[in-house]
């Protein structure tokens, strides 16, 4: 599978932004997918993660109730809502995919391009 995120950008503390990840192929719905990101300096992270039906999700201590992920199958897109951003969110996002479990976040994989969230104080 194939990946390209979209829809980062610069935003103000408390702000809200939506990411969105089209994956190719035609077996989308077979794919766990997640939302990861990288800090300067730092390893690449954990954000949150949906199963391929969309009914199960689990998300970062971090993050949770700040943001959501949900996946629309028929258009092979999964996005993330972040609101409530903060200044430790600055990142670079990427999209991730996986055969295993939506919970066994170190098997992600299929790295697309990108977006890059800026958030100032």
């Amino acid at each position: 599978v194939q990946l390209q995120a979209c829809g980062g950008g610069f935003v103000q503390a408390g702000g809200s932004l939506r990411l969105s990840c089209a994956a190719s192929g035609r077996t989308f719905s077979s794919y766990s997918m997640g939302w990861f990101r990288q800090a300067p300096g730092k390893e690449r992270e954990f954000v949150a993660t949906i199963s391929g039906s969309g009914g199960s999700t689990y998300y970062s201590d971090s993050v949770k109730g700040r943001f959501t992920i949900s996946r629309d199958n028929a258009k092979n897109t999964v996005y993330l809502q972040m609101n409530s951003l903060k200044p430790e969110d600055t990142a670079v996002y990427y999209c991730g995919a996986s055969r295993a479990g939506y919970y066994r976040t170190n098997l992600f994989g299929s790295w697309g391009q990108g977006t890059q969230v800026t958030v100032s104080s």
